[in-house]
């Protein structure tokens, strides 16, 4: 990859409320991120640390629904010069029928979606759905996964994989863990791996941090800094911005 590493920025839909979350993803995309990755939040986030639980809690009070959230993502759609992905918990695919979530991300603007609890081949054909519909649905993977199953996934050949950096939930972390940088080269090392872009994420924070992971991903995802800045009020355009140039060294 080039000097400039790339990001996913991760943001919650209507956090800290509707009109402050599209200022986000113009702070976002202001800032150089490569993807924007928009949660719809829920009320059991299980993949999330205490931040983006927070986050959700706001968001879910500011009156988020899903028909809202596709409204929102139309409008980010209008503007950002991105790829978008939408990230939501199965509960609220379900919900909605899983061909109409997918049709709905696709007329809305996403390129994808990312589903973290719901492992492929355990899928109810959301992955299969996703392709018909015209989008990518992304596999996410964690450090614990067996080879085995590593590898049937990357025979797969999806065009994403999300790769988490440790087990557990979202959440600054002290330094890139050893156990995930070597997970991250694991997974670079299978099969047809070349084609397959990594986003690899879960705790990273700082500019030293994206250093060492950017290099062994497509794209470094980042959440819950970016939600941290939002919380500390003042203008969330303007933070994230901020935030966003001093990850990539543009600051």
């Amino acid at each position: 990859m080039g000097d400039t590493p790339r990001i996913m920025a991760h943001l919650v839909a209507f956090n800290p409320d509707r009109q402050g979350s599209r200022e986000v993803a113009r702070g976002l995309v202001e800032g150089g991120c490569a993807y924007l990755e928009v949660q719809f939040p829920f009320s059991d986030p299980t993949a999330d640390g205490p931040d983006i639980q927070r986050a959700c809690g706001i968001a879910l009070a500011a009156g988020f629904t899903v028909r809202e959230g596709f409204r929102l993502l139309e409008e980010i759609a209008g503007f950002a010069t991105v790829p978008l992905f939408v990230m939501s918990y199965a509960n609220l695919v379900f919900a909605r029928g899983v061909k109409s979530f997918l049709s709905d991300c696709r007329q809305s603007g996403a390129r994808g979606l990312i589903v973290p609890d719901l492992p492929l081949d355990y899928d109810e054909g959301l992955f299969s759905l996703a392709t018909e519909a015209g989008l990518t649905a992304v596999p996410v993977v964690s450090p614990s996964i067996s080879q085995e199953r590593l590898l049937r996934i990357a025979r797969l050949g999806p065009a994403y994989l999300y790769a988490t950096l440790r087990i557990g939930t979202t959440g600054s972390i002290k330094g890139a863990d050893p156990d995930g940088l070597s997970f991250l080269s694991r997974i670079a090392a299978l099969p047809g791996a070349a084609h397959l872009k990594i986003l690899g994420g879960f705790g990273v924070s700082t500019p030293g941090q994206v250093r060492e992971v950017a290099p062994l991903v497509h794209a470094v995802v980042v959440g819950s800094a970016l939600v941290r800045e939002i919380a500390g009020g003042g203008d969330p355009r303007r933070a994230v911005r901020d935030k966003m140039r001093e990850l990539t060294g543009a600051a």
